[in-house]
């Protein structure tokens, strides 16, 4: 409960107009610290820099809620720009989409105008031979996400297109079972939006307590999973879990936030495990920040150890 007032105090107040004018003037350079820099060649060069020491990248392009379908097309064109610099540059290609931000839930000619800009997308990184996360985003649109990864999958192969759930949603494990018969590559989060008690666990124990959940019954499930946290004692979990029931380092990777805990990756991946960091990039980073900040108390804390610890 603490920490869903904690959640909504940072959330609310960051909404205000005028807290984020303040913010936007002088936050930037914090910011910088966990966003690559505005442009492309910031995000390769932050994925360059970081594959020196054995981890990879997760790059996304930020932005999210795009009104206008013309904006939402230009957004994904600056996608595909994104994907094309990456593999120029020697990197097989790995991003995320936010579905909102190329035109879920816009008609276009008969067809979700998210849908159509999603396949040009995957279309692309799959002639690299790379990889499309499709992040999820508040609860309401949850459903249509699904769906449409379900189609994708369908489309373009679970070797090329994957999402995200979210353990503080009730409704996680059992959309998770759901999505078996795909063989579907997951993101495992907690989960970083303001969400009601009738959709979400407000309390820090549970959401962490079904994020094992989540994470060892698809490993037990035979499917690829993204374990997203800097948690180390699930970290520690995770890594019995799979030495216990004999899962290949093949079958997983720990993922984090670019800008936190380097050590922790880098110590991760000096031993052998898959880890890959998360790369935010580009001029909408308010929102981003915002919600890393109010995702619990303790990210406070990861911010300014990340600072400190480099």
């Amino acid at each position: 409960m603490i920490d869903q007032l904690y959640r909504k105090a940072v959330l609310t107040v960051a909404e205000r107009p005028q807290v984020e004018k303040l913010a936007r003037d002088k936050m930037w350079p914090l910011a910088q610290r966990f966003v690559a820099g505005e442009d492309i060649q910031s995000a390769i060069s932050a994925v360059l820099e970081l594959q020196k020491d054995g981890i990879q990248g997760n790059l996304d392009l930020l932005g999210e809620f795009i009104e206008s379908p013309a904006d939402c097309t230009a957004f994904a064109d600056n996608v595909l720009k994104l994907i094309d610099a990456a593999h120029a540059a020697g990197i097989k290609p790995y991003v995320s989409v936010k579905l909102s931000s190329v035109g879920q839930g816009k008609d276009d000619g008969g067809t979700d105008l998210g849908l159509k800009n999603a396949r040009r997308i995957i279309g692309k990184a799959k002639e690299y031979g790379g990889f499309v996360c499709l992040d999820m985003e508040d609860h309401p649109r949850t459903d249509i996400t699904l769906e449409q990864f379900r189609v994708l999958v369908g489309e373009f192969g679970a070797e090329h297109v994957g999402t995200v759930l979210q353990s503080y949603l009730y409704r996680s494990l059992k959309d998770r079972e759901s999505l078996d018969d795909l063989r579907p590559n997951i993101r495992m989060v907690k989960g970083a939006y303001l969400e009601p008690e009738t959709v979400a666990y407000p309390d820090k124990a549970d959401v962490d307590q079904n994020y094992r959940r989540l994470v060892y019954a698809h490993l037990k499930a035979g499917n690829y999973c993204n374990v997203a946290t800097h948690d180390e004692k699930i970290i520690d979990d995770v890594k019995r879990f799979v030495l216990a029931h004999g899962i290949s380092k093949d079958q997983f990777e720990f993922q984090m936030l670019y800008g936190i805990r380097r050590d922790l990756q880098k110590s991760l991946a000096a031993e052998g495990y898959r880890v890959r960091a998360y790369i935010p990039y580009g001029r909408d980073w308010y929102a981003y920040f915002s919600r890393r900040i109010a995702e619990t108390p303790r990210n406070a804390m990861f911010v300014a150890r990340g600072m400190l610890k480099g």
